[in-house]
């Protein structure tokens, strides 16, 4: 039995939500499967993956073949680094603790251009609302300065009119 880990969609049209599943490559993409080993939403940004990295590891070990987005996922969250360094322990080019502390090493590097990358995309959409609340408050002025200028065409207006048929009144002697 081939078996490869691949995503399973779900969620509503237009707004796709996936499970990434261990499943036998002839059953149908949201059919029958293994064992699931985590989800992917696309439609966060970035996206938000979970995984269940020690089971994801144990398939790929029992010869699991991940189609290409999930080889990506499972290299964004650092599977497939931990089989190399695996291979590496085993062949006797690495011991246990330097594969160990290479992988944390990864890891702590990831998580920092993750929290760069949400720190920019905070950051970003901060100045884009300063921005509108710039504009608006703009538009705002304008309007108010419009309105101002009827007001006092308006007063002018009203006083020469009464200007006007002030001066149009017969005098009483």
């Amino acid at each position: 039995m081939a078996v490869k880990i691949r995503l399973a969609r779900h969620g509503k049209k237009g707004y796709p939500f996936y499970h990434i599943v261990a499943a036998d490559s002839r059953s149908p993409r949201d059919g029958r499967f293994i064992e699931k080993l985590g989800t992917y939403n696309p439609n966060t940004n970035p996206a938000t993956i979970e995984l269940k990295s020690d089971r994801a590891l144990y398939w790929l070990n029992a010869g699991a073949l991940p189609t290409d987005t999930c080889r990506l996922i499972l290299s964004y969250k650092g599977v497939l680094l931990k089989k190399h360094l695996q291979g590496g322990v085993k062949k006797g080019a690495l011991t246990e603790e330097a594969a160990e502390e290479k992988f944390n090493a990864w890891m702590a590097e990831k998580e920092a251009k993750i929290q760069a990358k949400k720190e920019q995309l905070n950051q970003k959409s901060h100045n884009e609302q300063k921005a509108r609340l710039e504009a608006e408050a703009k538009v705002k002025e304008a309007k108010e300065a419009a309105i101002a200028q009827k007001r006092i065409d308006a007063e002018a207006q009203a006083a020469s009119e009464a200007q006007a048929a002030e001066n149009a009144k017969p005098t009483e002697s």
